[in-house]
């Protein structure tokens, strides 16, 4: 049976100091989708992380940020997961990615963790790969930058602007989403502008 997405988890780093990095853009995601749904976060012990229930389109939906560090998230996602008996197919997981450019946005489903230690803990506690996963796309940095140096740190103003409206782009196949549209978001999201 096609489940639609029933928790939305964003991945990023908790703190001032970390809010406005690139790994962050997952958190941002989820962030701007609590804001457009009326939906408050809060902080819940029990599932190391902000946690909110939104609705849209007569579906009821879970909003998740870990308040553990990015390569601990999977202890966040399992919690929550667990306690409210969310199938992990209709589990979807925001996070930035470095394989796509800047502005790039994708939908998928399966596949490892392309190092991204986030997933990897997320695979390790809920012991599979089949869930989805929106992929943000923030760049590679050039050679003589160190990867975990550019994923913590802003993007320049331009990136930023060009992330943002990926993002856009997510938020209007919400519905989609939420029903298990899933071939159709595929189609509208990696459709070329």
């Amino acid at each position: 049976m096609q489940h639609g997405i029933r928790l939305i988890v964003g991945l990023g780093n908790p703190g001032a100091e970390y809010e406005h990095t690139r790994h962050n853009a997952g958190a941002w995601f989820v962030s701007e989708l609590a804001r457009l749904s009326h939906t408050a976060l809060k902080l819940e012990t029990k599932f190391h992380g902000l946690h909110g229930i939104a609705r849209a389109d007569g579906h009821e939906y879970h909003l998740l940020i870990p308040t553990t560090y990015m390569n601990r998230s999977g202890l966040s996602v399992k919690s929550l997961s667990n306690f409210y008996k969310i199938p992990h197919q209709a589990i979807l997981v925001a996070h930035d990615e470095l394989d796509l450019s800047v502005g790039d946005i994708r939908l998928k489903y399966e596949g490892g963790a392309g190092g991204h230690n986030g997933l990897i803990d997320v695979i390790s506690h809920l012991n599979t790969k089949q869930f989805y996963r929106l992929r943000i796309g923030i760049g590679r940095p050039n050679h003589s930058v160190e990867v975990s140096d550019y994923v913590l740190k802003p993007p320049r103003k331009e990136e930023r602007i060009g992330i943002d409206q990926a993002l856009e782009k997510a938020y209007k196949i919400l519905p989609l989403l939420l029903s298990g549209q899933y071939q159709r978001v595929m189609n509208q999201l990696h459709a070329s502008d």
